[in-house]
């Protein structure tokens, strides 16, 4: 069955799908973006997700493309369509389609793309079983990656020099050596006396709705949580590290900058909080 995308109001075919060449994402990356999991038929953690967008389209003074509830309308079809019971949604809202002008066009309708695919459960499940690998790499981004925004270049670069050293991951580290973030994922690591420490959210990360959720699972897990910074020789100290994320919910990190994480296998406490998440997470019927 082909795939289908929600495109200004239309259901396409996916391969057809597309924006306007002066659109103002393809032009300036003036947008933002969701991504939601899907899981055994269930929108994981999608009012978070969708309260997240609204802060994102507020701070850069882009209006909704339409209602709330009409979008979570779209969202379940898009998935519905596209027979995803494990996978993605993506959804995308620009300022929309304008003369190339930096200033904000007046009385300009945004645009809005959603779409969705499915992703391999036991594929997934193998990688947590190997854990994953990541490098680290000075940050460079923008002051306002708590705004989830399309401009992702900083990452894109970062995600690639990770994949040429054989690492799945890269981690943004401050001028005074602390761990930021990942290119696409919060990082957390577990103390040797079993605290999971990950940085606060105010300023100089996004505030990942995974990693919210996982720290309502840490605490029906009884797990001390941390939120403070860590340094890289202090992670690579650690009982355990992982990331989280929509697309990997919490996934054991194995080795930084080639050095192992303990044993250099997956730890007891990330794989409590995976097996968890699905329980504890909102979920809506997709």
């Amino acid at each position: 069955m082909p795939r289908i995308a929600y495109v200004n109001g239309r259901y396409v075919a996916h391969a057809e799908a597309s924006v306007h060449i002066e659109d103002r994402g393809y032009q300036f990356a003036d947008g933002v973006y969701e991504v939601c999991e899907v899981a055994r038929g269930y929108i994981v953690d999608m009012k978070r997700h969708l309260d997240r967008l609204d802060r994102s389209l507020r701070e850069l003074s882009i209006a909704w493309p339409m209602n709330r509830a009409a979008m979570e309308i779209v969202i379940v079809e898009v998935i519905r369509r596209n027979r995803v019971k494990n996978g993605l949604v993506y959804l995308q809202v620009t300022r929309g389609v304008a003369s190339r002008d930096f200033l904000f066009p007046a009385d300009t309708k945004p645009s809005v793309v959603v779409t969705a695919r499915k992703v391999d459960p036991a594929a997934a499940a193998k990688r947590v079983e190997n854990g994953i690998k990541v490098i680290t790499v000075p940050e460079n981004r923008w002051d306002r990656v708590d705004i989830k925004s399309v401009g992702l270049l900083p990452n894109v670069l970062a995600k690639q020099k990770a994949s040429e050293a054989g690492a799945q991951e890269a981690w943004f580290i401050d001028a005074d050596g602390t761990v930021k973030e990942g290119g696409s994922s919060n990082a957390w690591i577990v103390t040797r006396d079993g605290a999971l420490v990950t940085r606060p959210a105010e300023h100089g990360i996004l505030r990942g709705i995974t990693r919210t959720t996982l720290l309502d699972v840490a605490a029906k897990l009884g797990l001390r949580v941390e939120e403070r910074g860590f340094t890289v020789a202090e992670a690579k100290a650690a009982r355990e590290a992982f990331i989280s994320s929509a697309t990997t919910i919490a996934m054991p990190v194995v080795a930084i900058d080639g050095d192992p994480v303990a044993n250099g296998h997956p730890g007891s406490v990330v794989l409590s909080l995976r097996q968890a998440f699905f329980d504890i997470a909102e979920k809506r019927p997709a």
